[in-house]
C-alpha cells in the first residue's frame, strides 16, 4: 500500500510555506499558485485567519492539496483536521503531538532536526519527516550524513531554503520535496502580486526531485 504522506510528497517539488494574514487574499493566492503548476501547498497556523484561509484556498482551487503547518499541540491538529486540512506539518515532535497527529488519520510530516529525533519519530510511526530548520540545522551535508544510517526515511527540508539552494536539496536521495517561503512572501501576498507568485510557482514546479 502506498504511504499517503509519501504520495503527497511525490506530488510536490517545492511546497510553498504560506502565512496568510487576511483570509480575503486566500482565494487569489490559491489560483495564482495553481496557475503556476503547483499541486501541494502548506498554510501556517500562525494567524487567526489561517483556518478560514484553508477553506477559501480549497474552494478557489479544488485541485490544490492544502495542508496546515505549524501544528504544535493536539488542539492544533484537531482544529486543522476539522477545518479540512489535507495533511499536517509540525515544527517538532513530542509524544503527545505524535499521538494527536496519528489520531487524525491524516498524512503528517513531523519536524525533526537530529538523528535521535528522526529515530524517535520513526519509532512513533512516521517514515516521512520534515527536516527543520534545514539550513541552520546542517542543511545538505547533514541530510547526506543521515542517509547512510537511516536509509528508510525520506525528508522534506524546510527553513531558510532559497530558490537557488532548492535544486541541490532535491538532488539528494532522501529528499522528496522541499518547503520554500520564497514562492509567495508575506509582502507579495499583502500587495496582491499574483503575477509574481505565479511566476515563482512556475519556477518551483519545474524543480523535480
Amino acid at each position: 500500500m502506498t504511504d499517503p504522506t509519501r504520495a503527497i510528497m511525490a506530488a510536490a517539488s517545492v511546497i510553498p510555506v504560506l502565512t496568510v494574514e487576511d483570509a480575503a487574499s486566500a482565494a487569489p493566492l490559491a489560483r495564482a499558485l495553481a496557475a503556476g503548476g503547483l499541486r501541494v501547498v502548506e498554510l501556517t497556523l500562525r494567524t487567526p485567519a489561517a483556518l478560514d484561509a484553508l477553506k477559501a484556498m480549497q474552494d478557489a482551487a479544488p485541485a490544490l492539496i492544502v495542508g496546515m503547518g505549524t501544528i504544535r499541540t493536539p488542539q492544533d491538529a484537531a482544529d486543522s483536521a476539522r477545518a479540512g486540512a489535507a495533511f499536517l506539518v509540525s515544527p517538532g515532535l513530542t509524544p503527545r503531538l505524535a499521538g494527536a497527529l496519528l489520531g487524525t488519520g491524516l498524512p503528517a510530516l513531523p519536524g525533526v532536526a537530529t538523528a535521535s529525533e528522526a529515530m524517535a519519530a520513526r519509532e512513533a510511526g512516521f517514515a516521512a519527516l520534515k527536516f527543520f530548520p534545514a539550513e541552520p540545522a546542517g542543511g545538505i551535508a547533514y541530510l547526506k550524513a543521515l542517509h547512510g544510517p537511516l536509509p528508510d526515511l525520506v525528508f522534506c527540508p524546510t527553513g531558510a531554503i532559497s530558490e537557488a539552494r532548492a535544486p541541490d536539496y532535491l538532488a539528494l536521495p532522501n529528499v522528496a520535496c522541499v518547503g520554500g517561503s520564497w514562492i509567495a512572501t508575506p509582502a507579495q501576498i499583502a500587495a496582491g502580486d499574483w503575477d509574481g507568485v505565479t511566476a515563482n510557482a512556475r519556477t518551483a514546479a519545474a524543480m523535480k526531485p
